[in-house]
């Protein structure tokens, strides 16, 4: 397994920490510091989603400029990414911190790009290429994600709700890739419309 795969594999067994994190209670998940309530735990699962996005941007430049690309990576890159932000999401959305809405388009929009990727693969063995709107889309979701877990824990020194505009942001793009995903792969439908 090379370095690519590896960092894949990493990132999707941190997602159990990250699960661990938010659901055990540990007896220093709150603590008091001058009067201040930290939860700790947050913070640290803040952390280990940061380290878990990293790796996405790491495997895949290395993957590129080391001509690393293979199957694996292929099938496993993308679905590490989308159980990673789905689960933070879901998450975020069981402490009432994101509404269920914006976690449910994003969530319809990562099955349904699934779903057809899986019909390219199908059809032409041709999977296209992230795009644009879609490196903007994972990159706002996983900046969004993270700065709602700093900015919700009770101790944030963050006062400006920069995830929050994010997470709108990561809405926009989601809906938008999507739509433009859909769009430029329409011929995939040509059989059955």
């Amino acid at each position: 397994m090379n370095l690519p795969n590896k960092l894949t594999v990493f990132r999707i067994i941190l997602i159990p920490v990250f699960i661990l994190l938010l659901t055990v209670p540990y007896a220093w998940s709150n603590i008091s510091f001058l009067g201040v309530t930290m939860a700790v735990n947050w913070l640290i699962a803040a952390v280990v989603f940061a380290i878990a996005s990293a790796t996405d941007f790491l495997d895949g430049q290395i993957a590129r400029s080391q001509h690393l690309v293979t199957n694996f990576g292929k099938f496993a890159d993308p679905l590490a990414d989308k159980l990673l932000v789905m689960t933070a999401l879901i998450f975020l959305t069981s402490f009432n911190v994101v509404p269920a809405w914006m976690t449910a388009v994003i969530v319809i929009r990562e099955l349904a790009v699934t779903g057809l990727r899986t019909l390219i693969v199908e059809n032409n063995g041709k999977v296209l290429a992230a795009q644009m709107p879609g490196k903007i889309k994972t990159f706002s979701q996983m900046f969004a994600i993270f700065f709602l877990y700093i900015r919700n824990a009770p101790f944030s020194i963050i006062n400006f709700p920069i995830g929050n505009v994010l997470l709108w942001v990561a809405v926009i793009f989601t809906i938008y890739s999507g739509i433009d995903y859909f769009w430029q792969n329409r011929n995939v439908f040509s059989d059955g419309m």
